[in-house]
């Protein structure tokens, strides 16, 4: 039986963030997490694999506490497994401690045929994570795939290369980075997320997988955020007053001299 290993990403909730007038910074404290949308395309093409093929699905995350619970929609939507890393010294790691870890995971729960990622990340979009796993596991890699298809051991996946669309054949193991245009994430149904809690959860530590904490982390890193903040915005405070339909003409002129209709 195939095994697939769908690679997840616990984010805060984009929709839902603030921003300080004042500093312009983003208020992250107190905001709930999810998977990111094209983690969601990963898993979702795992487990459309899954219903294909009879493969077994397991889940990979690392994050926070929250993340035993966050992992509960990842089940519900048709994983068969899920492997999660929760250790307080991961908080801050940089994408060469993330897929470190990652890795050291997926090297516990092998053989696997197939690891599938999002192409970026909903909050920094770094786009590294597949790219290095595939590198530390000495595993070919398919990347922007908005296709895929298996056959006997081969995977053949359409990328898009902005300008054209290539396609690539690959024998497993491998390593694929999926785009949004593959497939559209299931909702999981209530029956299905009511039973999501029964499914195996393994919940490891750093020390379970054999990584030191000084090796994980923001400290470990040898990049340093100097300042995330908002583009800065001003307002011009224009007030349109009078008839409406002479307001409205006013405001649509004012709108196309300032370039923000096409």
């Amino acid at each position: 039986m195939l095994h697939v290993i769908a690679c997840m990403k616990q984010v805060v909730d984009l929709q839902q963030i603030r921003i300080k007038r004042d500093t312009r910074e983003p208020v992250l404290e107190g905001l709930p997490v999810l998977f990111g949308d094209m983690d969601k395309n990963a898993l979702e093409e795992a487990v459309r694999i899954k219903e294909k093929h009879g493969a077994k699905v397991s889940v990979l995350s690392v994050g926070s506490a929250k993340l035993k619970d966050t992992v509960l929609e990842a089940l519900a939507m048709g994983a068969d497994e899920a492997c999660i890393v929760v250790d307080p010294a991961c908080e801050g790691s940089d994408t060469a401690a993330s897929a470190m870890t990652l890795v050291k995971a997926i090297e516990k729960i092998r053989p696997y045929d197939l690891i599938l990622v999002g192409e970026g990340s909903a909050d920094n979009y770094s786009g590294q994570i597949g790219s290095r796993i595939a590198e530390m596991l000495n595993a070919p890699q398919i990347t922007y795939v908005r296709e895929l298809s298996i056959e006997d051991n081969t995977v053949t996946a359409v990328r898009d290369i902005e300008a054209a669309l290539e396609v690539v054949k690959a024998d497993m193991p491998l390593v694929a980075s999926v785009t949004s245009e593959i497939n559209k994430p299931r909702r999981a149904p209530l029956a299905q997320i009511l039973r999501a809690s029964r499914k195996p959860l393994n919940v490891w530590t750093l020390k379970d997988l054999g990584i030191e904490a000084s090796q994980v982390g923001s400290a470990a890193s040898p990049i340093q955020v100097v300042s995330n903040v908002a583009p800065q915005q001003e307002r011009k405070g224009v007030i349109f007053e009078g008839d409406v339909d002479a307001t409205v003409a006013e405001l649509v002129d004012a709108l196309g001299k300032e370039g923000a209709l096409l």
